[in-house]
């Protein structure tokens, strides 16, 4: 019988030369495929990780940056009730200027009538002692004609405005 596989120096030799051949194609698809798909697994493997650490990072800045415009935000209402404070305290100022412009303006007013009246009063004073004057003129006038000295006239005529008096004309 005959072997199915024989160890002859044929099958050795073509074995070792199949061995030899199969080491140099894994060696040269190594060098050809293999060296090249690993690099470029590598070299994705690195962008992949440096996409990674930028987002992380950027994720970081993200966050310090929404902190900071939370902050601002905080400062914002802040600075918007100071200076809503400061619009208050504007127009308090302004309300008591005015209202103090509009006393000063009322008292000027209130003193400018008084000055008014009491020149008014002068004035219709002055009529009526020019009235009275004028009375008593038309008096002495009938008292020199029944011959009344000028004595006499004089003294009927201070009796008159004494008699008369200031206040009945002022009231």
């Amino acid at each position: 019988m005959e072997r199915l596989v024989d160890l002859d120096p044929q099958l050795l030799h073509d074995a070792i030369l199949l061995a030899i051949a199969v080491f140099v194609l894994f060696l040269l698809m190594s060098y050809l495929l293999f060296n090249p798909v690993r690099k470029m697994l590598e070299d994705r493997k690195n962008k992949i990780k440096g996409d990674i650490d930028s987002a992380i990072a950027d994720k970081k800045d993200a966050a310090a940056i929404k902190a900071e415009y939370e902050e601002k935000l905080k400062d914002v209402d802040k600075e918007a009730e100071e200076i809503l404070s400061e619009a208050r305290k504007k127009a308090l100022n302004n309300e008591a200027r005015i209202v103090e412009q509009a006393r000063e303006e009322a008292a000027r007013i209130i003193q400018h009538a008084n000055e008014e009246a009491e020149l008014e009063k002068k004035r219709v004073l002055d009529e009526m002692k020019q009235e009275m004057i004028s009375i008593a003129s038309m008096m002495a006038g009938k008292v020199v004609a029944a011959s009344i000295d000028t004595t006499i006239q004089d003294t009927l005529v201070e009796e008159t405005l004494k008699e008369i008096g200031d206040r009945t004309w002022q009231s």
